[in-house]
């Protein structure tokens, strides 16, 4: 795995940057490529991109890097950084998230719903895709605290297959999307996916808290003070869900 290669598009949706921006950077020596004589097959060693990241992440965007992740044709696993493959590895994750999160001052009052709903979002994509993963099973889950953002994506079935299940008339994505975060369906698997999204409505809602979510081709964006849920069409479609909660 460590000495995989990718090709400069892999790596460009990898980082979340564009492919001129890798080959400026392998111009500055920022960033070479293992064939740079090559200028038009540039191929670079997964391990290589890894370790940029883990060691540039001020010059990434953590939510560029989940979408064009969860966009992508071609299912890869993401950084073992960001990625959970499994609910147990998630619960780590998070637990450890939350102690970081205890240590910001300025959240002082709210870490422990912020927390909540990161938790809410990231077990609805496993309760929901057990057994049932299209490609790459797991999440991305990433967080940086000093930009106060987390980001968490899958590459899922979506919501709109989750609850067609239930709600069979639902007839697109964003009639989905506005079940789910604004009906109690019930608490029984796998219905409580609506329950769930309802509940991280309402705690965005009453606290200093945003929140991006995308589903298909359907998506929101809801803050503090919002009383109603304004659901907008993507020209981007994926299969699965992409979230940014910022605070």
């Amino acid at each position: 795995m460590n000495s995989k290669l990718l090709t400069i598009s892999q790596t460009a949706r990898m980082l979340g940057v564009s492919i001129q921006t890798l080959r400026r950077w392998d111009d500055t020596g920022k960033l070479s490529p293992v064939n740079r004589r090559a200028a038009k097959h540039r191929h670079y060693f997964k391990s290589d991109i890894e370790n940029y990241i883990r060691n540039n992440p001020k010059d990434l965007s953590l939510f560029k890097m989940a979408r064009n992740w969860v966009t992508n044709d071609l299912g890869i696993e993401p950084i073992s950084d960001f990625y959970c493959p499994d609910i147990s590895v998630f619960q780590v994750r998070l637990t450890r998230l939350e102690n970081e999160l205890g240590r910001v001052k300025r959240l002082s009052k709210i870490f422990p719903l912020i927390s909540a709903i990161t938790g809410e979002i990231g077990n609805n994509s496993f309760d929901h895709n057990l057994g049932n993963w299209p490609d790459v099973m797991g999440i991305f889950f990433a967080w940086d605290l000093e930009k106060g953002k987390i980001v968490l994506a899958d590459r899922g079935q979506g919501i709109l297959v989750t609850l067609k299940r239930v709600k069979p008339r639902l007839k697109n994505h964003q009639d989905a999307l506005r079940t789910a975060f604004t009906e109690m369906i019930s608490g029984r698997a796998p219905e409580y996916r609506g329950n769930g999204l309802k509940f991280v409505k309402d705690i965005v809602t009453t606290n200093k808290i945003s929140l991006f979510f995308q589903t298909g081709n359907a998506w929101l964006e809801i803050q503090k003070n919002d009383s109603g849920i304004d659901i907008r069409k993507s020209a981007i479609n994926f299969r699965g869900c992409l979230g940014l909660i910022k605070f």
